[in-house]
């Protein structure tokens, strides 16, 4: 005989289904963590994540889907400004691998990311902090 009453067996039995989203869900929130460590080490000291804090380069709150060199206050390079990408995360990707490659004329310096894993993680923090 089980140790558990009936309608346990049935919740746990009910949960079942939704396990796999769970596991899922927390996955997403382990790469969001290391997404956010990733772009502190890589990103932050030019870039904030916050749209209120301006920083060297361009906040980066709200980033997806945000049409290149439309942030305000910042004085973007004519060709960043003039280039009409929108920043997905194929976009975002391609910048960060290389970004002068991407987008020549760009005021932009930085060694690439070329690892696709970080890549990732970065994705996934700046997804999370994009509304």
């Amino acid at each position: 005989m089980s140790r558990f009453a009936p309608t346990t067996l049935l919740c746990l039995a009910a949960l079942l289904p939704a396990l796999p989203a769970l596991a899922e869900t927390s996955f997403e929130k382990v790469k969001i963590s290391a997404g956010r460590q990733l772009f502190d080490g890589e990103c932050h000291r030019c870039h904030s994540p916050d749209a209120d804090r301006q920083s060297y380069g361009p906040p980066l709150e709200n980033v997806i889907g945000r049409v290149a060199g439309t942030s305000p206050g910042y004085a973007y390079s004519k060709a960043l400004a003039g280039s009409g990408i929108v920043w997905t995360p194929a976009a975002l990707r391609a910048w960060m691998e290389d970004n002068a490659g991407f987008m020549p004329g760009t005021k932009m310096r930085h060694v690439g990311i070329e690892d696709r894993t970080v890549q990732d993680f970065i994705l996934a923090y700046l997804t999370s902090i994009s509304h």
